[in-house]
């Protein structure tokens, strides 16, 4: 079992910046692909990013790709998605996720993913 613990959500002006992080339980971190989804209120759960087990291969939804950043360090059992340039349409609750699949595929989808955390809030000021 795998818990995530997600942080950092909060108040931010457009424009502006955040650092997001997702602490894990386990020993087994370095074997798990992780994804960053968000969810508005009144849509779906949407793709954010996306870094496989060992850090080779990052993956950005089209919407987030030059802002955000996804990024892990095993030793801290712990992913973060600093974001940048913040936009009104990046409100949402942020939900990290844990796949612990042998492969770095499809990873847009949430499907692959067998842990979830809490999700945090980000909240952006116009």
């Amino acid at each position: 079992q795998v818990q995530l613990v997600g942080s950092g959500g909060g108040l931010v002006q457009a424009g502006g910046s955040r650092r997001l992080s997702c602490a894990a339980s386990g020993r087994t971190f370095s074997n798990y692909n992780m994804g960053w989804f968000r969810q508005a209120p009144g849509k779906e759960r949407e793709f954010v990013a996306a870094m496989s087990w060992n850090g080779a291969s990052s993956y950005y939804a089209d919407s987030v790709k030059g802002r955000f950043t996804i990024s892990r360090d095993n030793a801290k059992n712990t992913v973060y998605l600093q974001m940048n340039s913040q936009k009104p349409e990046d409100a949402a609750v942020y939900y990290c996720a844990a796949d612990c699949r042998n492969g770095a595929n499809g990873l847009a989808r949430p499907y692959v993913y067998t842990y979830w955390g809490q999700g945090t809030q980000v909240t952006v000021s116009s």
